[in-house]
């Protein structure tokens, strides 16, 4: 009869079981289930395998009952399926399987003081042992500041200044490289159709390419402001068409390229020949445009990840942080960019 059928006869097995089989603490035994990077490897390698010998498994409930907090991560998100917050969304709760943590997902249809404190009291109810909420939109922050202490957080996508643990995506360095790019084939200037004002993504992507511009000496040519949708690009492209000085286009998001690229084919012109186009997101059918698009691709596993990391080291310290983390994207060339014709 080997340990674990020994064990059951009797129980099943515990976590003081694996610690006594290991020869470690019940500490250690919790820091590896939890993936705390504080495990030397050898003592990791041991707790796994009398955790496999013993066939234990965590008692979540017991766990709940005894320390109030589930084995759980609250996820607050905008209710909304524009690609950004969805990758971000399917990101972290991907990251949070990987770390043995199970996501409650509550969707708002706007992340002001009130809907953010209803849907913290909702997780709280639910005994999660800290929050990640997904934060696009700049009107956010006076609910960010409202978040209780005692409850570990961290936000996507924050604002610059907040005061709540953030990861997010260096906007402004992405739309840099957007437009420098085009600048480096040769165009003049490039000209911009942007996110909704309100949403911080929208915000630093102008702010990245307005100051590429200028410290280029280039001409600042007056923002088009889209709402993220292939229709607003579509929109902005008929007004584009009509100007045959503007020979590169920064769009927003991948979608707004995607009616740029439909209005520009209705009217004859043609992309990369008289326009060069920079999409952003690098979404899956970017690559299928006609043609297919050059893009800043974000890295959306890497968000999940790092904001998962983030939380769990709140919840191992007890202890909340304004660490701030910052992933740079990356610019992913396709045929929809090329130097400008000979005049």
């Amino acid at each position: 009869m080997n340990a674990q059928s020994e064990t059951s006869a009797a129980r099943l097995p515990a976590m003081t079981d694996v610690a006594k089989a290991a020869a470690v603490s019940h500490q250690t035994v919790s820091r590896v289930l939890h993936g705390h990077p504080n495990v030397r490897p050898a003592t990791r390698e041991r707790v796994l395998a009398a955790i496999e010998e013993l066939g234990y498994r965590p008692n979540l409930a017991a766990r709940t009952l005894v320390t109030g907090r589930s084995n759980a991560i609250g996820l607050v998100t905008l209710r909304t399926t524009l690609f950004g917050p969805v990758a971000t969304l399917y990101a972290v709760e991907q990251a949070a399987w990987a770390s043995g943590y199970s996501v409650s997902v509550s969707s708002v249809s706007s992340i002001d003081r009130r809907s953010l404190s209803e849907s913290v009291a909702r997780l709280v109810q639910q005994a999660v042992s800290g929050m990640i909420i997904i934060a696009p939109i700049a009107s956010s922050e006076p609910a960010l500041d409202a978040l209780p202490d005692d409850i570990p957080a961290v936000v996507v996508e924050a604002t610059p200044d907040s005061d709540v643990a953030a990861v997010a995506v260096d906007q402004i360095a992405g739309a840099r490289i957007a437009t420098q790019h085009l600048l480096d084939l040769g165009h003049r200037t490039v000209a911009h159709i942007s996110g909704p004002p309100d949403w911080t993504e929208a915000r630093r992507r102008v702010e990245g390419w307005r100051s590429t511009l200028e410290q280029a000496g280039a001409e600042v040519p007056a923002v088009l402001v889209g709402d993220w949708s292939a229709r607003s690009g579509y929109d902005a492209g008929c007004v584009l068409a009509e100007l045959p000085e503007i020979t590169a286009v920064f769009a927003a998001n991948d979608n707004t390229a995607l009616g740029l690229l439909r209005a520009m084919s209705e009217r004859g012109r043609s992309v990369p020949e008289h326009l060069s186009v920079v999409g952003y997101d690098d979404i899956a059918e970017a690559a299928f445009f006609t043609p297919p698009l050059t893009s800043i691709r974000q890295n959306f596993a890497e968000m999940g990840r790092r904001s998962v990391e983030l939380i769990l080291r709140q919840m191992e310290t007890g202890n909340r942080s304004a660490e701030r983390i910052e992933l740079t994207p990356e610019l992913v060339l396709r045929e929809s960019t090329a130097a400008p014709a000979a005049a």
